[in-house]
This record gives structure tokens, sequence and C-alpha cells, in this order.
């Protein structure tokens, strides 16, 4: 991109606000942007008492919209043609392409590049401690501009490779559930084929087996660090995941000793939609608990 000249947005953009004050009785869509590029989505619909907006702006399709907090964790997308017509508060300023200057689809693919977000984050800091980002300075922003049909060309050229990308993920996503199934067959009937006479109750071969509980509050009882705490969304089929794992003070867990969480320790869950998912807790666990969704079987020394 560096052959290419570099402009401000505000040289390419014109601010888009197209105002309407909610009434009582009509349904408004509402817009939001995801982080780190991924783009705008369409959120809950709300009727307009429910809103304590005094006025909403209908966004089109081409729109760049930005989400003035997150703005410097890329939280800028340009609206999609099945987001025409919903609504973003002030919160949410909106800027219409100058046709014959910028390409929504050249904006789209920017909004996705680390080197955007960089300069986001830089304008979006603030002496009051508000990392918020002003319109006036999202303008300021510079972006690379060839002629229309330079960038005409270069986003055809990425959404074809785009195109092909998802392809082969869509492949190896085939291949994947291919495989799981044939080690799910392959292992249904390795069990099935021993003898009867070898099957022992579970009770036999565990010196634990219990679920835990939650605490008092719910999630709201979980800090942003502590103990780990585990829920059933941290037990995939024959695999332990610590994404999306929450947490709970020490003093929590030592009241609930009962349900400490070992290396090895087979977790099961027997609660919902993900009833029967198991894995072994991961051989680096130190200190964690589980709650009341996910079950604790500890095998003797022996299994």
């Amino acid at each position: 991109m560096r052959k290419w000249p570099t402009v401000s947005l505000g040289e390419v953009v014109t601010p888009a606000q197209r105002a309407e004050a909610p009434q009582p009785g009509t349904t408004y869509r509402q817009i939001g942007v995801k982080l780190w590029g991924e783009g705008a989505y369409e959120r809950e619909t709300v009727d307009g008492s429910q809103t304590k907006y005094a006025q909403l702006f209908r966004a089109e399709a081409g729109d760049i919209i930005v989400n003035k907090i997150w703005a410097r964790n890329g939280s800028v997308a340009v609206v999609s043609e099945n987001l025409a017509g919903c609504f973003g508060s002030g919160e949410f300023p909106m800027f219409a392409p100058i046709a014959d200057r910028l390409e929504s689809r050249w904006m789209h693919w920017l909004t996705k590049t680390r080197g955007f977000w960089a300069q986001c984050d830089e304008k979006s800091r603030g002496t009051s401690g508000k990392n918020r980002i002003k319109p006036e300075q999202f303008l300021s922003v510079e972006i690379p501009l060839p002629p229309l049909a330079e960038q005409r060309r270069v986003v055809a050229r990425i959404e074809e490779l785009a195109a092909q990308i998802h392809e082969t993920r869509t492949l190896r996503h085939q291949a994947a559930e291919e495989a799981e199934a044939l080690l799910e067959s392959s292992v249904g009937s390795r069990f099935s084929s021993l003898p009867k006479h070898s099957t022992r109750k579970l009770e036999t071969l565990a010196t634990k087996i219990g679920s835990g509980s939650t605490p008092a509050g719910g999630r709201t009882a979980y800090p942003s660090s502590g103990i780990p705490f585990i829920r059933s969304l941290n037990v995939r089929m024959r695999q332990f995941q610590w994404e999306d794992i929450a947490f709970i003070s020490d003093e929590m867990h030592k009241s609930m000793s009962g349900t400490r969480v070992r290396p090895r320790d087979v977790l099961l869950n027997i609660t919902g939609a993900s009833i029967g998912r198991v894995a072994c807790a991961p051989d680096d666990i130190d200190e964690a608990n589980v709650n009341q969704h996910v079950a604790i079987i500890r095998p003797i020394e022996e299994l």
C-alpha cells in the first residue's frame, strides 16, 4: 500500500445523521459493532418507549459506523445490505462514503487491519481517562486511497482469496467431523466387543463421584480473577478448554472443598444440552472447582 497516496477520512466521507425521535408503539431494529473488525450485527429490536435516547440514527448500506467507546479495539464497520434500516444511538456515529472517491468495500477491508485499529486507538486517547473517539478525531484517521478502479481490483482479489479460505475452512471442518465420527465408531465398537464379565459398577472404580454448586449471586459473583471455576462450556467431548473460564474467590473455593478438581479427574456434564460430554481435567491444573452442572469422577489408582 506504500505506493498509494493517503488521505484523511474527512476528505472522502460525510457525516450521515438520519435522526428520528423514537415513538412509543414503533419498533426499531438496533445495530451494534463487534470488536477487531468482525463487522456490524443486528441487536435486539426495541419499542420506542424502551430507549433512553431522544434521537436514534438510521443506518443505510455502505455507511461506516463507529463505536465511540470501542473504536480503539477495532469496533468500526461498514453497514451491509441486510442491516440497512437499523438504528443506532449517538454513541454510534455514521459516515457515508463519497461515491466517486471511496468504495465502501475498500473501507470494509481496511477496518480489519491492525494499522487502522492502531490509528483509532491513538485518536481515542484523552486526558479525562475516557478513551472515546470523537467524530472529528475519527475523520482525521488516514487511509491509503488509490483510484476507484484500483480499489475495486484489489477488493475483488481480496474477496476471491477470502472465498478460497472459507472453502478450505469448510472442507477442514467436514474432515474433522468425519474423523470424529470415525473415532466415535471405533471407540464404540471396541468397548461393545468386551466380554460382559469384565464390567464393574462405576462406584467400585472411583474414589469420588459428585457435582459442585453455584456461588450465591450466580454469575454476578464471579470475579475477574481467582480460582478457576469449571462450567459445562469448559467440558467439550474428550477435550477440556480453558476458554471462557470463570473464577471464584479463594474463600469460596475453600468453602467448596468437597468439589476441588485434581489433575486427571474425569469431568462429566450432567445437565442441559451438553449432557454426556466428558473430558479429563488437564495435568497442569493446580486449584479449581466445578459448578452444579459438572460432575467429578475420580478413578481409583488401578484404573
